[in-house]
């Protein structure tokens, strides 16, 4: 379940939230027409101002000039980086819908060992990782790229909308809401019934070749 509390139908008043819950949220539907669960939309009810300001996002970088394919392997890419499996689902289907071919969607994963990405694209996905992974540090090189194809104005909404999901990325597993409700996969191995409580330099200590832990990982 996610970590805040959902509202319900009946306490909504806000009348664009009661908009977006009345149209995602069908009667007799189990979450949104994508699959998704939709506590996305009944967590940020919580407040209406947050909510809001959502959307108003959401509706710019769909107004934006850029070529919505690039804008969308930007977002994608930043749902995988950030390990959203919400934000990289949804926007995998978004590149279905703009009529990316399959083998291309999927390639978003490991696009820098690909060869079906342009040269734009690749910088794209660069960027993407660069804000995402490195905190902004983007090498000269991948910028020179962006800049040789792109206008100013779109390199400033495609940084917008890569950064805007990144963001939603990681609320979205922070609150644990819809597909990134799941258990932390990092988590410890349970020994062999039987293990000891020896530190393992003290095994160690005695073998003069260093090789004590072969066989043993």
């Amino acid at each position: 379940m996610p970590r805040l509390r959902q509202v319900p139908r009946e306490e909504m008043t806000d009348p664009v939230v009661t908009f977006f819950h009345d149209r995602l949220l069908s009667p007799g539907r189990q979450g949104t027409a994508t699959g998704s669960p939709g506590d996305w939309w009944t967590v940020f009810a919580l407040d209406p101002k947050i909510f809001r300001h959502c959307v108003k996002g959401f509706r710019l970088y769909r107004e934006m000039t850029l070529d919505p394919v690039l804008r969308e392997l930007g977002q994608t890419r930043a749902g995988w980086a950030r390990q959203s499996q919400f934000v990289f689902s949804q926007h995998c289907k978004q590149l279905r819908a703009l009529g990316v071919p399959e083998e291309k969607v999927r390639a978003v994963e490991h696009w820098a060992v690909s060869d079906l990405f342009g040269e734009l694209e690749r910088a794209v996905l660069a960027y993407a990782d660069a804000l995402a992974l490195d905190g902004g540090r983007v090498h000269d090189a991948v910028f020179a790229v962006l800049k040789a194809h792109l206008p100013d104005e779109q390199i400033l909404e495609l940084t917008y909308a890569i950064c805007l999901y990144e963001m939603h990325a990681t609320m979205s597993r922070a609150l644990r809401l819809e597909f990134d409700d799941r258990p932390e996969p990092i988590v410890e191995v349970p020994a062999p019934e039987g293990y000891g409580t020896q530190d393992i330099a003290d095994e160690l200590a005695g073998d003069p070749t260093g090789d004590a832990t072969i066989g043993r990982e």
